[in-house]
């Protein structure tokens, strides 16, 4: 038995397990009677609007671009930051493109866990994305990397697609796994001491920049 299981054992001991299906019959009885969302009736556009707004407010960079201009934005975006850059081997490669001719970026998909902190900083998609609290959530499926690789690099260029955009927090975790593991993002990392004096990069990227593609 190894600590973790010894540590299970011992909380099981004082709080027994339930059967699965009085767990689920609990959870039923939750009452769900929330707002789902504060902006009923927006446009897509005013939800996108405002995610851009919140975005920008946790002091991150906004990018508003369309489809055919992401691997331009990208090439551009990490030219300006000399160095390698992490990417998931899944990500689409289109968005790729213009990094990878002409005055090349150095790109390392699916990049080792050793190697992160020497990259200049990471590129990835997202899973969803929430007006109301600007935040960005990745569950690390296709196209976003193990969770070291949006956490390590001190910097982080997100791509979020227009249709991945909820207005509110219901509907985003809606579509997520609570199985998966999330990682919501709302600005660049950053703390404060009790005199708040604001830290940034100690708990992931100082730099954070989200390509919104509509």
């Amino acid at each position: 038995m190894n600590a973790r299981e010894e540590i299970l054992r011992r909380i099981e001991e004082i709080v027994p397990a339930r059967p699965a299906a009085e767990v689920a019959a609990s959870y039923g009885r939750i009452g769900r009677g929330y707002r789902r969302r504060h902006h009923d009736g927006s446009p897509a556009a005013g939800v996108l609007d405002l995610f851009a707004e919140r975005v920008a407010d946790y002091r991150a960079t906004v990018l508003r671009v369309s489809p055919p201009d992401v691997p331009a934005t990208i090439a551009e975006r990490l030219s300006a930051r000399p160095g390698t850059y992490g990417v998931p081997g899944d990500l689409p490669a289109e968005w790729l493109a213009a990094s990878r001719s002409g005055a090349a970026v150095p790109l390392v998909r699916d990049p080792e866990i050793a190697s992160l902190d020497g990259l200049a900083g990471a590129v990835t998609g997202c899973a969803a994305a929430i007006a109301e609290t600007g935040t960005v959530v990745l569950d690390h499926g296709a196209g976003q990397g193990p969770r070291a690789l949006s956490l390590v690099p001190d910097y982080h260029l997100i791509v979020v697609l227009a249709d991945q955009v909820v207005p509110d927090v219901p509907e985003a975790l809606e579509r997520l796994d609570p199985h998966r593991p999330l990682t919501f993002v709302s600005g660049p990392s950053a703390t404060s001491d009790i005199e708040l004096s604001r830290v940034e990069g100690v708990h992931g990227p100082r730099t954070l920049e989200v390509l919104v593609v509509s």
